[in-house]
């Protein structure tokens, strides 16, 4: 026999709600295989799901966009950092600015590597000590690196926590809305249940194959086994795998 097989996507879950629906609308109350107290749950949750599935996937769009405008400041902060990094440690070398000018920055004067800036908490670290650490040496009257300059630097330095701030907000409220789309999609699915459960009691005194059409006129998808499939045997209508 075959079985009944329930949606497993948010579009199928939306289509079988959907149905139960649209039959709801078209059929008389005492002929309706479901409740009216199902029909009204259904009614009420719809809204709900459908906005919440909507809402999820404009704010994953809006977390791939900051994404990425995250990536490039980080980028360009980075870049600049590293930069001037480099500049100052040139000067040293060549005796234009002296020995401990790295050790402002909170570099040892006979460390000749740069620092790493690969993650995020190290350019935010180290960015706020190289700013730092230059404002208070041109504070003290020793000549400024150029090309670039501190302010340069903690312009890029400061858009890029910007963005970081940004994008942190927008991953928050779509880890929010995940959550509170699998809270309702749980839901659904006890919907769905209860709805398909109240159908195929309805039509139970029906045989089998009356039974099948008449609860697939009600969204109720049933899948045949492949033992049971013959040249004979149609098709069964298979929800979407889109979700």
């Amino acid at each position: 026999m075959p079985y009944r097989r329930l949606p497993n996507t948010d579009s199928a879950r939306l289509r079988a709600i959907k149905k139960a629906l649209d039959m709801g609308k078209d059929t008389p109350p005492f002929r309706l295989a479901y409740s009216m107290k199902t029909l009204v749950k259904l009614q009420s949750f719809l809204p709900d799901f459908e906005n919440a599935i909507s809402h999820q996937r404009q704010t994953l769009v809006n977390q791939s966009d900051k994404s990425r405008v995250n990536q490039e400041a980080a980028r360009k902060a980075r870049m600049y950092i590293t930069h001037f990094l480099r500049v100052a440690n040139m000067a040293v070398m060549r005796g234009e600015l002296p020995a401990e000018t790295m050790s402002f920055y909170g570099i040892a004067p006979e460390d000749a590597a740069l620092p790493s800036l690969a993650t995020d908490n190290e350019l935010i670290a180290w960015g706020k000590r190289v700013i730092d650490g230059e404002e208070y040496r041109i504070r003290k009257g020793n000549t400024p690196v150029t090309n670039p300059s501190v302010a340069v630097v903690k312009g890029r330095y400061e858009k890029f926590l910007e963005a970081r701030q940004h994008y942190k907000t927008v991953s928050r409220r779509a880890a929010d809305c995940v959550t509170r789309t699998m809270e309702l999609r749980r839901e659904a699915d006890e919907h769905i249940t209860n709805l398909w459960n109240e159908i195929e009691t309805r039509f139970a005194t029906l045989t089998e194959e009356e039974k099948r059409t008449q609860a697939e006129r009600y969204g109720l998808v049933y899948v045949f086994r492949k033992s049971e499939l013959s040249q004979q045997d149609l098709s069964p209508t298979l929800f979407g795998a889109d979700q």
